[in-house]
């Protein structure tokens, strides 16, 4: 599972992947929930999550309560692209809570913790070969 984490004063992004013995402590969280930043190690840290995917790519809709996949008629928002005034499609999605089939959790800084942020946004040096 990843954890993609943003700065709102910066506009950064950066991700983790969350060890498998850690991500027992995202899996029943819902979206605009407010979690500890342990789960990734970035301790200290309170993160808000924003929104999620699963393995198929399908997103997360606030509205879908649980974790189970849905075929919902929707307008605007996760799961569709530009539309049109009055278009509504039926599109598959995701529920709101996460689940043993999430692979990638967004979320927003809302806390700081002791570690400075330019550190955790700084580009990881590729290995030669």
């Amino acid at each position: 599972m990843k954890l993609v984490f943003s700065d709102k004063k910066t506009g950064k992004t950066a991700q983790v992947d969350v060890p498998k013995d850690r991500e027992h402590m995202l899996v029943g969280r819902t979206m605009n929930e407010v979690i500890d930043g342990s789960a990734a190690g970035l301790d200290g840290f309170k993160l808000q999550i924003t929104g999620m995917s699963d393995s198929s790519g399908s997103p997360s809709r606030p509205e879908v309560s649980g974790t189970r996949k849905a075929k919902t008629l929707i307008s605007n928002g996760p799961g569709i692209r530009h539309p049109k005034k009055g278009f509504r499609s039926r599109r598959s999605v995701r529920g709101n809570t996460v689940s043993s089939d999430t692979v990638q959790i967004n979320t927003v800084i809302t806390e700081y913790g002791a570690r400075p942020v330019e550190e955790l946004f700084k580009p990881k040096e590729k290995k030669a070969e």
